[in-house]
């Protein structure tokens, strides 16, 4: 496929067949992302790769902590080391997030309003959806935006290159919520941050949240065409600076 046909197939898948991914695929995978752009070749990603037990046991210790936190009328604010989004989220970015989440809710016959249902659902991030493969991805806290532009550069090159040998990804920035839990468990230092994680492996087209297709916004939506014609200097604007 061209890049282009890559971008438009890619989608976040929710639902895994349990096929293995081999370790040397993987290291193929990350080895071609490392090849992403990033300001003075900083390179600031690091990833914390987890299949078998590895991966079973941070899904049964983070399942257990949801179990213990009692679940309200509201769900808990989202707990971190940084704030993916400012809450109270505003327009359009408000309408953008409901439509996905009513969107994959309906798919998966969860009615609008039933916050325990929907926590549950969302308790599906942190089993990697079913994927053979979960990965953590961290950052130097030291490092400031630019490298967090570079960090999304890297992931998306992840994401196109698995989706190249026929491999389906979902980034899930929800893993941060427990850091708490990946740190001592994959021995991240304390000098990171942990960004978010993903799901790696081959998609079950037949799970009914794989059935999510998002909108797009329409390019003229956002994007602006600068006319050259208009910052062309006039007749008297180019006499203005001409040698007396």
């Amino acid at each position: 496929m061209s890049v282009i046909e890559l971008l438009r197939r890619r989608r976040s898948v929710r639902g895994f067949l349990p096929k293995p991914v081999s370790k040397e695929l993987i290291v193929e995978l990350l080895h071609a992302a490392a090849r992403s752009p990033s300001g003075t070749n900083m390179q600031p990603w690091r990833v914390y790769v987890l299949m078998g037990p590895a991966k079973d046991r941070l899904i049964r210790e983070v399942l257990a902590k949801r179990e213990q936190e009692p679940f309200r009328e509201k769900p808990p604010k989202p707990f971190g080391e940084y704030d993916y989004n400012p809450e109270p989220l505003f327009e359009p970015y408000l309408s953008r997030r409901r439509t996905v989440g009513f969107g994959l809710y309906h798919l998966l016959g969860v009615a609008r309003g039933d916050r325990a249902a929907s926590w549950a659902i969302a308790g599906r991030n942190f089993e990697f959806f079913g994927a053979p493969v979960g990965l953590i991805f961290t950052i130097d806290r030291s490092l400031q935006h630019g490298s967090w532009l570079d960090y999304g550069i890297f992931l998306q090159s992840l994401m196109l290159a698995a989706s190249d040998v026929g491999l389906d990804t979902c980034a899930q920035a929800a893993w941060r919520h427990y850091h708490d839990i990946i740190r001592p468990l994959c021995k991240v230092p304390d000098n990171e941050i942990v960004v978010c994680g993903m799901s790696l492996g081959y998609g079950d087209r037949d799970a009914p949240a794989n059935g999510l297709v998002t909108e797009r916004e329409p390019v003229e939506n956002f994007a602006t065409f600068i006319d050259v014609a208009e910052f062309q200097p006039s007749a008297t604007e180019g006499n203005r600076h001409a040698p007396v």
